[in-house]
C-alpha cells in the first residue's frame, strides 16, 4: 500500500493539502477551541443568569436538538444552495448566537439561539459544519492521503478543544478585573461570536473546486442514489455505536470519577486534558495504521480492545488504576473516527457525500440523545459499573456487525492497491 506521508506531515506543513483544505482545518480549530471553553462554562453561565435547572436543561436540549434538525435540513440542500454558502451561513449564525448569549438573559431568545445548531452543548463538534466539511475535505487531498487528512482534521480539533477547556479558567481573570456574576462569562460569548466571524472570513476564500458535486446533487432525492443501501446500513450501525458512546460521554465519566473516587474539579481538569491530548495523538496513529492494514480493519481492530478496557474501568480497585485504564482506553478509542469518516466518504459517489455525511451524523446525534438519561438512572440506582459494561458490550457488537457487513466493500485506493 501507499506509504504514509511522514515528511509532509512532520516538516512540510501539510503541503499535500490544498489551500482550501488548510482553510477548512484552521476554521475547525478555531471552532473547537470555542466549543472547548463553551462546554465548561455554558451551564454555569445560564445558572448565573438566573435560570433554574429545568430551564437550563431546556436550553441545552434545544442546542442538541437544533444541531440534529439543522443537520438534516442542510445536508439535503447544501449541494443545491452551495457548500461554501452553507458553511458561511452557519458562521454568521454562530456569530449571532454568540452575541445573543452574551447580550440577553431572555429565556426565549436563548432557546432560539441554541436551536440554530451552532451553540455546542458538548466539547465536540457535530452538526452542519462537520457534515459539509466531511463532503468537501476529500476534494482537497489525493485519495491515498484522505485518511491522513481526516486524522489531521480530528487531531487539530481535539487539541483545539483541549486548549479551549483550559481557556475557560479566564473567567477568573475577568472576575479579578471587576466583572461579577454572569458578566464575568459574557466576554467568552463575545469571543465565540468573533470566532464565527473569523470562520466567515476563511470560508470567503474557498474556491469553486469544492462545489464539484453541486449540479448532480440537485437531481437526486435526498442527494443519494447508488449508495442508498450502503448509507442506510452505515447509519444504522453508527447509530448503535453512538447510543453506546452516549452512555459514557465525557461529562458523565467525569461525574463517575467524582462519585466513585472523589476526584475534585482540579484533578478532573488535568485528567481530561490528558485524555484530549492522548486522543489527539491516537488520531494521527490511525492514519499510519490505515495505510498498512486498511480502513475497515483499523476501525474495528483498534475499537475492540478499547471497549474491553472501557468495561474494566469500573472494576479497578483504586482510583490510580481506574485512571490508568481509562487513559489507556482513550489512547486508542478514537482511532476509528478518521477511518470511519474516510471510509464513509470513500464508498459513496462524490455527489452523495454531503447527504451521506449529514444522514450518518444525524443518526449518531439522534441515537445518543437519550443515552445520558440511562446512565443517570443507573447512577441513581447505585449501578455505577452498568453504563461502562453496557457501552463496551454494545460497541463490541457494533464492531462485529460493521466488519461482517462491510468487509467486502473496499475504498477505491485499496481496490487499486490489490490490482
Amino acid at each position: 500500500m501507499t506509504q504514509p506521508p511522514r515528511t509532509q506531515v512532520a516538516g512540510g506543513w501539510l503541503r499535500w493539502i490544498t489551500p482550501d483544505g488548510r482553510r477548512l482545518l484552521l476554521a475547525r480549530v478555531l471552532r473547537t477551541f470555542a466549543y472547548g471553553y463553551l462546554s465548561v462554562v455554558l451551564g454555569v453561565y445560564l445558572d448565573r443568569l438566573g435560570l433554574d435547572p429545568t430551564r437550563i436543561g431546556i436550553v441545552l436540549t434545544s442546542a442538541i436538538a437544533g444541531s440534529a434538525v439543522m443537520t438534516v435540513g442542510w445536508s439535503l440542500f447544501a449541494d443545491r444552495y452551495g457548500r461554501r454558502r452553507t458553511v458561511s451561513t452557519m458562521a454568521v449564525l454562530m456569530a449571532v448566537g454568540g452575541l445573543a448569549f452574551a447580550l440577553t438573559d431572555s429565556f426565549a431568545i436563548l432557546v432560539l439561539a441554541g436551536f440554530t445548531g451552532t451553540i455546542s452543548a458538548t466539547n465536540s463538534e457535530v452538526g452542519v459544519f462537520q457534515t459539509v466539511d466531511q463532503a468537501m475535505l476529500p476534494q482537497t487531498a489525493p485519495d491515498a492521503r484522505r485518511t491522513w487528512l481526516f486524522a489531521v482534521y480530528n487531531t487539530l480539533a481535539t487539541f483545539g478543544g483541549a486548549l479551549g477547556a483550559l481557556f475557560a479558567a479566564s473567567v477568573g481573570l475577568f472576575e479579578r478585573l471587576g466583572l461579577t456574576g454572569a458578566d464575568a462569562y459574557r466576554p467568552l460569548f463575545v469571543l465565540y461570536a468573533l470566532v464565527g466571524l473569523a470562520n466567515l472570513a476563511l470560508f470567503a476564500g474557498l474556491t469553486d473546486k469544492l462545489e464539484l458535486a453541486r449540479v448532480h446533487g440537485e437531481r437526486r432525492f435526498l442527494g443519494i442514489h447508488r449508495s442508498r443501501t450502503i448509507v442506510a446500513k452505515l447509519a444504522a450501525l453508527f447509530g448503535l455505536d453512538a447510543f453506546a458512546g452516549g452512555l459514557v460521554v465525557q461529562s458523565l465519566v467525569a461525574y463517575w470519577f467524582y462519585l466513585r473516587w472523589g476526584l475534585d474539579p482540579a484533578q478532573l481538569a488535568v485528567l481530561f486534558f490528558a485524555v484530549n491530548v492522548l486522543s489527539g495523538l491516537s488520531l494521527l496513529a490511525a492514519g499510519w495504521l490505515a495505510t498498512r492494514f486498511g480502513l475497515l480493519n483499523t476501525m474495528v481492530f483498534t475499537h475492540v480492545p478499547s471497549n474491553v478496557l472501557l468495561m474494566l474501568v469500573p472494576i479497578m480497585p483504586t482510583p490510580a488504576l481506574a485512571v490508568a485504564v481509562f487513559l489507556c482506553r482513550m489512547s486508542i478509542s478514537q482511532m476509528d473516527v478518521p477511518t470511519r469518516q474516510s471510509y464513509t466518504m470513500a464508498v459513496v459517489d462524490p455527489d452523495e457525500r454531503t447527504a451521506t455525511a449529514g444522514l450518518t451524523n444525524v443518526a449518531r446525534t439522534a441515537s445518543s440523545a437519550f443515552s445520558p438519561l440511562v446512565t443517570g438512572v443507573a447512577f441513581a440506582a447505585g449501578s455505577f459499573a452498568l453504563p461502562f459494561v453496557l457501552a463496551g458490550a454494545l460497541k463490541i457488537v457494533y464492531d462485529g456487525l460493521v466488519y461482517v457487513t462491510f468487509r467486502g466493500v473496499r475504498p477505491p485506493e485499496e481496490e487499486r492497491s490489490l490490482q
